[in-house]
């Protein structure tokens, strides 16, 4: 048996791209197909990126029996939709973040997949680093002694642009959505290392934002949650407002400090 693992990518937009280019250098995946609703962007991206099968529709490629995995590249609001039916098809996925725009898409992601035996994952490139898995490390090993407080940021200033993704209301747009999961992944990440897990849910969450006047899009908002062991922490994120989109970690005898923990 073959110890390649051959995926296929659903939407042919930039960020399929940017995947595709990164598995070319993996020692155990190779990208076999791209889908996308319009076969000529299938042949220009399979043609780009040297992508053997080209499939006018997502359906198709679903079909495919060769396709081990699906990469799930399509708008936010489309990634439950997708990767219920990626599943059902018994494709092991990885969906671009945020996994899903609601707590109950999620869940049916996530029941959708454990029916039918198969891997999600939510496409956190910073989970995967191993600068990462250096930070639980240090955290588990209580090298700045007991966490008490956590910090983490993504926020950038693109413009307004109403008719953009990031800005539209129907494509769930906005800071939170788009890198404030990151700063929660991050946030979970770091409380569940210092209490020994995988990670740890808050058990109180207080937000504060400010929406777009126009779209309705959250412009930058914060969180402060309260985790077990007495851990606290700060989220941010904004898509109108450069921040210093850093974590830093604060403990009983030291601190941490990733200036770059998404990149």
């Amino acid at each position: 048996m073959s110890n390649t693992l051959h995926w296929g990518i659903l939407g042919a937009g930039g960020i399929a791209k940017t995947f595709a280019r990164g598995v070319a250098h993996s020692q155990h995946g190779k990208v076999i197909a791209i889908a996308s609703r319009e076969q000529s962007k299938a042949e220009k991206f399979g043609d780009e990126l040297g992508i053997p099968k080209r499939f006018g529709s997502y359906e198709a490629m679903l079909a495919d029996r060769e396709v081990q995995a699906v990469y799930i590249a399509t708008p936010h609001p489309s990634h439950a939709l997708w990767t219920i039916k990626a599943a059902e098809a018994r494709k092991h996925i990885l969906c671009e973040k945020p996994l899903a725009v609601n707590h109950a898409e999620a869940m049916a992601m996530v029941e959708a997949a454990r029916g039918n035996d198969v891997f999600l994952m939510e496409a956190f490139m910073y989970r995967c680093h191993p600068a990462t898995f250096k930070l639980v490390e240090l955290i588990r090993q209580q090298v700045i002694g007991e966490v008490r407080v956590i910090r983490a940021t993504f926020s950038f200033h693109s413009g307004f642009f109403p008719n953009s993704r990031l800005w539209a209301n129907n494509m769930a747009g906005g800071g939170i959505l788009d890198v404030g999961c990151y700063a929660m992944s991050m946030a979970r990440l770091i409380a569940g290392a210092a209490i020994g897990q995988d990670f740890a849910d808050p058990i109180e969450v207080k937000g504060v934002g400010h929406l777009n006047g126009v779209t309705g899009v959250d412009e930058y908002a914060l969180a402060n949650c309260k985790f077990p062991g007495g851990i606290v922490a700060s989220v941010a994120a904004g898509i109108a407002v450069n921040q210093d989109s850093s974590v830093h970690i604060f403990g009983s005898e030291g601190n941490i400090v990733v200036p770059t923990p998404w990149v």
